[in-house]
């Protein structure tokens, strides 16, 4: 299958149990912090998940969303599942900020404007807490 989330982690590995991951995504720098949280098993869509499995899946996302507000304190945490571009299973959790390169527009809009360095470089070191924050959570969550 030619499936870049079958095919790989998808990001940097933060977090995994049996049935999902949590990646950190490396590939948008002005979004430090900007997670996936990507159901392992090649699913299209969230129906096509059992009752228990969608409760599971929407926890880890809660609890997710709850570390990246506490550790990134954004101005808001967007959610989305989307899957137009890639049809497997997953959620992107992201924090934003007033400040940001493209707020309040998506991240995938048009640039507004450019993010000091300096702010950029601080909410880069915060987010290389993300996976003792996520793992505190989840153990507490789970």
């Amino acid at each position: 299958m030619n499936c870049v989330f079958c095919n790989s982690d998808g990001g940097e590995l933060l977090w995994r149990d049996e049935v999902l991951r949590i990646v950190r995504v490396m590939d948008e720098p002005d979004y430090p912090g900007f997670c996936r949280v990507i159901w392992h098993d090649h699913v299209s869509e969230f129906s096509a998940l059992t009752a228990a499995q969608r409760t599971h899946l929407m926890t880890v996302v809660a609890a997710l969303e709850r570390v990246l507000h506490e550790l990134m304190q954004p101005t808001k945490i967007n959610l989305a599942s989307l899957g137009n571009q890639v049809p497997h299973l997953h959620w992107h959790v992201i924090p934003r900020y007033q400040d940001d390169a493209h707020f309040p527009a998506p991240i995938w809009a048009s640039r507004a404007r450019t993010v000091d360095p300096a702010l950029l470089s601080m909410r880069h070191k915060k987010a290389e807490m993300l996976s003792a924050a996520i793992l505190a959570e989840l153990q507490h969550t789970l």
